[in-house]
């Protein structure tokens, strides 16, 4: 019987080992023994398998008899069946040498199939490969012979797999797949495809609910979509992931309750706001925002001057507070903090369009012309500006310029109704009411919730003597919200239709809704109070003007507030005391020691030059500003217009049908955010 034994030891060398008895081969020796000085004489040594040494009798294996007389009693028949049985021998070692040299493979993708054939085939080709090399390789006198072949095996396996890193360690997607998903929502909400954003976000939420911005962006999907209920749900999950550290989801939750009328609820969650993070200037500014409609001024003013000293200069900041000194007729102050604004964001368009708003108002028209014209080179495409800037030409008889100013603004921004419903108005005043027409109803086509276009247009007809048509488009702009103060101007204007008509108990229907909706309207009052003076109720008519100042809200701005503010806004500049003093020639010492510093404020000094009152600018109509602004070149380069065609390109816009924007299921929604607009009734 066969026997094989294999001893490790520090010798890098596997030695096979004959025991002949009577030079009978039936029993082999493998073994490994340790390297001594002196070689056993009992065992001959044997080349190691597959050597690469010369030998002449058999290529396998060759036998080093002892003495000569052992090898004088072969014969060669004996020699052929004793090579036979050496071979036999060496096969089965073989096999023990394979079983005993398995290397364990990797752990394969349970994902890919290995039922393949080839795949088997090109798989047990590799394996029985690296197992030749295993044994055909001559091992080195320095390391055991199994650390070559794993270092070469260890070459084939790769070091990293990132489908099973990716399926069982559960680890998240990189972060700019969020930031991809949250462009695309915003994407299809623009093009009112709310259902697919809506998809979208709600996978980032599933993904990564740490973080804020999904839930920011589907709550304001789901408002515009008028469900207040669901982004409500959506607002306080984001606060219970975020753990309450975030200040823009408490801020947007903070305004839709303010929407639905929580005043209570949004001015906690605007503190909630300010303590997740007492820098985020929008909480600051949206909770004074709600206190001045209110009408706790003081209160405003307080929030608005942390916003100031916990976020430093802020443009909205200053706007605001520069429109609360405008409205308490201090001027100088406004002027100085509508400076400041522009000087935080020189594009801040709001700001430079709310200034000219306040010149134009003191009929500094020049300042005002000049500051319009920095509020378009801000942003070339807005429409507000646009917009503002031709209804102010228009009404001071400029009517071809402030006609061109709105055309360019519609060229830029073709779905916006209002501006064609202010070109409808000076088109009806000056030119005819078909062009009116066919403006006002394109306007109404491309948004029909705009319910000023509605009164614009009945208005208009009713001005024509078309009665049944104003009343039709008076009810069609009731229809879509009795609750606005655009609904109580269409009450209003419908009551003084009714009067002039004869019906006065309809009048006096309408104009009590009318106040029922906004009891703050003068004019809404003192109508009424005139219907029942021409119908010879004088007692009647002096009740309803006691009424009016009985039930008037008269908000008291007083200064005190200025003392504290100073402490506030900026410490560190003189100028804003000077600024802030009842001596009225302290705006111009604030302006001699500003004007020098840079070369903006060089350009800026002579805007603030023109914008204080003087005789050499007031009432001046020259649409000249001596500025150096050439529109027609500003709007040649920035806009790609052609100042010579924009009639042209007016006319075949009119033709063409309007691109009206749906929402998949069919509701009407607009294409743009219009503003709110007065009909002068």
């Amino acid at each position: 019987m066969s026997q094989f034994s294999f001893t490790s030891s520090s010798s890098s060398n596997f030695t096979l080992f004959y025991h002949s008895q009577n030079h009978n081969p039936s029993k082999f020796h493998v073994s490994a023994p340790f390297r001594t000085s002196q070689p056993s004489p009992s065992h001959p040594i044997l080349p190691p398998l597959c050597s690469r040494e010369p030998s002449s009798s058999s290529p396998l294996l060759e036998e080093k008899p002892e003495t000569s007389q052992s090898s004088s009693k072969f014969d060669p028949q004996d020699r052929l069946s004793y090579n036979d049985e050496v071979a036999d021998e060496i096969s089965t070692t073989k096999k023990s040498l394979e079983e005993l040299l398995v290397v364990r493979r990797p752990v394969k993708d349970p994902n890919v199939a290995n039922d393949d054939e080839k795949g088997e085939a090109v798989s047990n080709f590799e394996d029985s490969q690296e197992r030749n090399d295993l044994l055909e390789e001559q091992p080195s006198s320095s390391s055991f012979p199994l650390d070559a072949g794993l270092k070469k095996f260890a070459k084939k396996v790769p070091i990293f797999e990132p489908s099973r890193l990716e399926s069982d360690s559960g680890e998240k997607p990189l972060k700019v797949n969020l930031d991809l998903a949250l462009y695309k929502a915003k994407i299809l909400a623009r093009k009112f495809q709310y259902a697919d954003a809506e998809k979208i976000l709600q996978q980032c939420i599933d993904v990564w609910p740490e973080d804020g911005r999904s839930y920011v962006a589907l709550g304001k999907i789901l408002s515009k979509q008028s469900k207040l209920n669901e982004a409500r749900t959506v607002y306080e999950k984001g606060c219970q992931a975020t753990q309450g550290e975030n200040p823009y989801i408490w801020q947007c939750w903070a305004i839709l309750e303010n929407r639905m009328g929580n005043l209570r609820r949004a001015r906690e969650l605007f503190d909630a706001a300010t303590v997740a993070d007492k820098k985020h200037i929008a909480a600051w500014h949206g909770w004074a925002v709600l206190e001045l409609k209110q009408g706790n001024i003081k209160k405003a003013r307080n929030l608005l001057g942390k916003g100031l000293k916990f976020c430093g200069g802020n443009e909205y900041v200053y706007q605001t507070l520069a429109l609360l000194e405008a409205k308490a007729k201090r001027y100088e102050r406004a002027r100085y903090l509508f400076k400041q604004a522009t000087r935080c964001n020189r594009k801040s368009c709001a700001s430079w369009l709310a200034w000219a708003q306040l010149e134009a108002q003191l009929e500094n028209n020049r300042a005002a012309r000049q500051l319009f014209e920095k509020a378009v080179q801000a942003s070339p495409k807005n429409r507000f500006a646009w917009h503002v800037w031709g209804v102010f030409e228009a009404n001071l008889g400029n009517i071809d310029q402030g006609r061109k100013l709105l055309t360019i603004g519609h060229m830029v921004n073709p779905r916006d109704p209002v501006l064609l419903q202010s070109l409808g108005l000076i088109e009806y005043k000056n030119s005819s009411a078909n062009l009116a027409r066919v403006l006002f109803r394109r306007a109404s086509q491309l948004d029909p919730r705009h319910q000023p276009v509605w009164i614009a247009w009945g208005w208009m007809e009713w001005k024509e003597g078309n009665i049944s048509t104003a009343r039709e488009l008076y009810q069609k702009a009731l229809s879509i919200n009795s609750t606005t103060e655009s609904a109580a101007r269409c009450l209003q204007a419908w009551g003084v239709l009714e009067q002039r008509a004869g019906n006065l108990s309809a009048a006096r229907r309408l104009f009590r809704s009318s106040l029922n909706i906004n009891s703050q309207s003068y004019i809404t009052w003192m109508t009424w109070a005139n219907l029942e003076e021409d119908q010879g109720n004088s007692i009647r008519a002096e009740e309803i003007r006691n009424l009016y100042f009985q039930q008037r809200t008269e908000v008291v701005d007083d200064e005190s507030w200025i003392m504290g503010f100073l402490d506030v806004i900026d410490p560190a500049i003189d100028s804003i005391k000077r600024l802030l003093n009842l001596d009225q020639n302290s705006y111009y010492k604030v302006k001699e020691s500003t004007s020098n510093t840079t070369a903006g404020d060089d350009v800026e000094g002579s805007t603030e030059e023109s914008a204080s009152p003087s005789s050499a600018n007031v009432n001046d109509n020259n649409i000249d500003t001596g500025s150096g602004f050439d529109l027609d070149d500003f709007i040649r380069i920035m806009l790609s217009l052609d100042p010579s065609k924009l009639e042209v390109q007016l006319t075949t816009s009119l033709k063409d049908p309007p691109k009206i924007a749906r929402t998949t299921n069919g509701v009407w929604r607009p294409a743009t955010k219009t503003s709110r607009t007065s009909t002068t009734l």
